[in-house]
C-alpha cells in the first residue's frame, strides 16, 4: 500500500503535483488547481499541528472509518466535505501565488514525510488519534485523490 513513508511513492507524488498547472481541468468538484493546493496544504499544516481544526460530528464511528478511507484499496468517493479549515472558500488558505503556494506544499510533504518517530501527531478531526503509519498513508491517499481530480 502506498504512502509518504515511501521514498517512491512520495517520489511519485511529487513528479505528479508538478504536473499540476494553474490551467489543469478539474475532472469533478469545484475548486480550481490553485485552492486544491491550499486545500491539502492547510490538510497537511493541520496534521503537522500548525493549523487548528474543529473535530468532525461524533456520529461517524472512528476506528471504523478509519480503518476504511486508510486500508481498503477502494478509490475515495468524489465530493466529500472536509473541514471548513480546509476549504479556501470557507476559513481555509486563500489562494496566493501558484508556484509558491506549490512549493510551500512540497515543503510540506517532506517535513511530513521526515517526522520523527517520536513525533506527537494531533487527532485528525474525523478518524481521531492516528499513529505515524496511518497518516503516512493518509497524506499520500489525500495527495492521490485530488491530483487524479486534476488528471494527473
Amino acid at each position: 500500500m502506498k504512502t509518504l513513508a515511501n521514498p517512491n511513492d512520495k517520489a511519485e507524488i511529487l513528479r505528479r503535483l508538478q504536473a499540476v498547472e494553474p490551467s489543469s481541468r478539474r475532472q469533478w468538484g469545484r475548486m480550481t488547481p490553485h485552492q486544491m493546493l491550499c486545500h491539502v496544504s492547510d490538510a497537511f499544516r493541520s496534521c503537522l499541528g500548525e493549523r487548528d481544526v474543529r473535530p468532525a460530528s461524533r456520529w461517524i464511528p472512528r476506528r471504523p472509518a478509519r480503518w476504511l478511507a486508510l486500508w481498503v484499496p477502494i478509490r475515495w468517493p468524489r465530493g466529500v466535505k472536509g473541514p471548513p479549515e480546509w476549504d479556501p472558500n470557507a476559513g481555509g488558505s486563500a489562494p496566493r501565488e501558484f508556484e509558491s503556494d506549490k512549493a510551500g506544499l512540497e515543503k510540506l510533504i517532506d517535513r511530513l514525510a521526515s517526522s520523527p518517530a517520536d513525533f506527537q501527531w494531533p487527532a485528525h478531526p474525523i478518524f481521531g488519534h492516528m499513529s505515524q503509519a496511518e497518516w503516512l498513508r493518509l497524506g499520500y491517499l489525500h495527495l492521490d485523490h485530488h491530483l487524479r481530480q486534476f488528471g494527473e
